[in-house]
């Protein structure tokens, strides 16, 4: 038995050892002057489908080292080398027997000098490969985070991140941060809000424009001026604790010309014309097009968004692997909801089913939505699951961004009507679903941060407003509100990116108008918080629009009826788009009206007899619970 004396020297050795261990890590050794900087992913999980994790491993000249593991169920695959000397790509298998723990990986060369880094794997939270995704029971809350809610003031500027915050810059940093969504959760949830999307979290460090985070220069970061990794692990508990789910931005397609990867690239082909800029032509249909130029294609997958957005080449195994693996990282680790991928047909195809298809099979449940910014379905349609397409192309996305439903509605709302114009636009588009292996799992919205806001679009016509938030609640799909828009937070018609992601009134201090409290509030602003609070909450237990079936008549007379219903329930829903009262004869409404006894106005609760023509108000939209 170990005396008392040999136990406190066997702690005391044991304690410097790991000292030594950790001053090792990331430390020169040895006359080469090696120097390990990264190990990307900094830890993995036991029990994952992706078990075979290929870290990035980034240093001064360690290509010149080997690799070694010593810990039970895990081992080296594979070493691959690049033409930079700074990197390695180590492959790890990770056995179903190994256990969640820490270990060395230990880098040495001929000469036995050593470099050791500290490497964790982790357990996975229980259910994690169970986890629901977003489906048509939610209403997802779109955040541009910086404009939301400064909860921490002291991270609004940080002296090791390049762009100070100034709020009287609208295209400038104003301070939002991940505290100040998790303070205001409460009013989410009690808004009807059961998904957050935030524009994304990791680092911008750009010294310029770098608030919307969509130029990424960490992807392993959130940016310090919102928070820290464990806070935004933080904030994805604490709405799920009220009922919400956490959407996570990713952008797969470039990154932030300030990515640490510019100044020390692993290969030439990391980055599509790497020397020389050339920009993308955005022609989206030349995928599908059977006609389409080899250049023009090209162009579109290989050429950069603009100047400050470096193209990565996902042809390039090893950053398809990175990609890949750094978007299942963010799932488990904070654990996520769902995905939604910036610019998703600009990638490459083969890459983007891997990329999809490696998510779903580790997360069967989960849900990812893709941008495919087209006004045409058959683009939209080439991405999503289960579409056969002649090009041979096999994709794994759920969802995708409704563009053809946006812009349709928006059009619909604001044209005259006529024979081919107004409300049938949209009657026409919903028409097209066809196309679609799923059309009741892709996004609605009416307006997101890259449009103009719905009700500045419609003339700040507060009807015309109100019919654009019924039909996102109560159509097919999923819904998903911008922030601000329950207050009317308004821009220019056109498109201005820092009018339109203003600030949130009542997200600072000092602020006279506030959304949160009803502050300072005008009368029209309060009713339209009131009226999207009632519908959408209404709609967060209404199994009718989840689940049920769709039928839509005709226009006429510019007005618009459709039907959804599930078992003996229906939801009538009327948009009245004329200037003068309209008189509906239900008779043309009688297949689903005939059994019913019961209807109610959702938004004033009144009870509505639909024994008698239906009479509505000039540009009035109603939502008619039927039973």
């Amino acid at each position: 038995m170990q005396s008392i004396n040999d136990k406190k020297t066997g702690d005391v050795m044991r304690r410097i050892l790991i000292l030594c261990l950790l001053i090792a890590v990331g430390t020169a050794h040895g006359s080469e002057g090696y120097r390990l900087e990264r190990v990307e992913p900094a830890n993995w999980w036991v029990g994952m489908k992706y078990n075979q994790v290929e870290l990035l491993v980034y240093g001064q000249g360690i290509s010149d080292l080997h690799p070694s593991i010593h810990y039970p169920g895990v081992s080296i695959q594979q070493v691959a080398r690049v033409e930079n000397a700074n990197y390695l790509f180590v492959t790890l298998n990770i056995a179903a027997n190994a256990k969640p723990g820490k270990f060395f990986i230990h880098f040495s060369n001929e000469s036995d000098e050593k470099i050791v880094w500290e490497y964790y794997l982790l357990a996975r939270e229980k259910g994690s490969a169970e986890r629901q995704g977003f489906s048509p029971k939610d209403m997802i809350y779109l955040i541009t985070p910086d404009r939301f809610a400064n909860g921490n003031s002291r991270n609004d500027s940080l002296p090791e991140l390049a762009e100070k915050a100034d709020r009287m810059d609208k295209n400038g940093r104003h301070g939002g941060d991940i505290a100040g969504m998790i303070q205001h959760l409460d009013y989410l949830a009690g808004l009807g809000v059961t998904q957050i999307w935030p524009n994304p979290l990791t680092e911008n460090n750009q010294p310029s424009y770098s608030y919307h985070g969509y130029a990424t220069t960490n992807l392993y970061q959130i940016d310090a001026r919102y928070g820290s990794n464990e806070d935004f692990k933080t904030f994805v508990t604490k709405a799920r604790a009220k009922g919400i789910g956490v959407i996570k931005d990713i952008v797969v397609n470039h990154i932030g010309s300030e990515h640490w990867w510019m100044k020390d690239l692993p290969s030439r082909d990391w980055l599509n014309y790497p020397d020389q800029y050339r920009e993308t032509n955005h022609r989206r249909t030349v995928i599908q097009d059977p006609y389409a130029a080899p250049e023009d294609k090209a162009l579109f997958v290989d050429g950069w968004f603009v100047p400050t957005m470096p193209d990565l080449n996902q042809r390039n195994p090893h950053l398809a692997r990175y990609l890949i693996q750094n978007s299942i990282w963010w799932v488990e680790y904070a654990g996520l909801s769902g995905i939604r991928e910036d610019t998703y047909g600009y990638a490459d195809e083969k890459f983007l089913s891997d990329w999809a298809k490696a998510i779903m099979d580790e997360y069967p449940n989960f849900n990812i939505v893709g941008e495919e910014w087209s006004s045409n379905p058959a683009v939209v349609a080439h991405w999503l699951r289960g579409k056969q397409n002649p090009s041979g192309h096999l994709p794994y996305m759920p969802s995708m961004m409704d563009f053809p439903i946006h812009e349709a509605l928006r059009i619909a709302l604001e044209e005259q009507e006529g024979w081919d114009t107004g409300l049938v636009k949209l009657y026409e588009t919903l028409a097209n679903d066809f196309i679609y292996p799923d059309p009741f799992n892709l996004v609605i919205f009416p307006e997101n941060h890259d449009t103009s806001r719905i009700y500045s679009y419609l003339h700040d016509d507060i009807d015309l407003f109100k019919s654009a938030m019924i039909y996102m609640a109560t159509m097919r799909g999923i819904p998903q509100l911008y922030y601000g828009s329950e207050v009317l937070l308004s821009s220019p018609r056109h498109r201005d990116d820092g009018a339109i992601r203003s600030d949130m009134p009542g997200g600072w201090s000092g602020d006279k108008k506030n959304a949160f409290t009803g502050k300072g509030l005008t009368n029209a602003e309060r009713d339209a918080q009131d009226f999207i609070r009632t519908l959408f909450r209404w709609r967060k237990s209404a199994d009718v629009i989840h689940h049920g079936k769709l039928q839509h008549f005709a226009p006429q007379d510019g007005t618009y009826v459709y039907f959804r219903y599930l078992d003996n329930r229906a939801v009538m829903v009327a948009i009245n788009k004329n200037k003068q009262e309209k008189t509906l004869d239900l008779k043309r409404f009688n297949a689903l009206l005939a059994d019913k006894q019961f209807a109610r106005d959702v938004i004033s609760g009144k009870a509505v007899d639909i024994k008698v023509p239906l009479v509505l108000s000039s540009k009035q939209s109603l939502v008619i619970e039927l039973k």
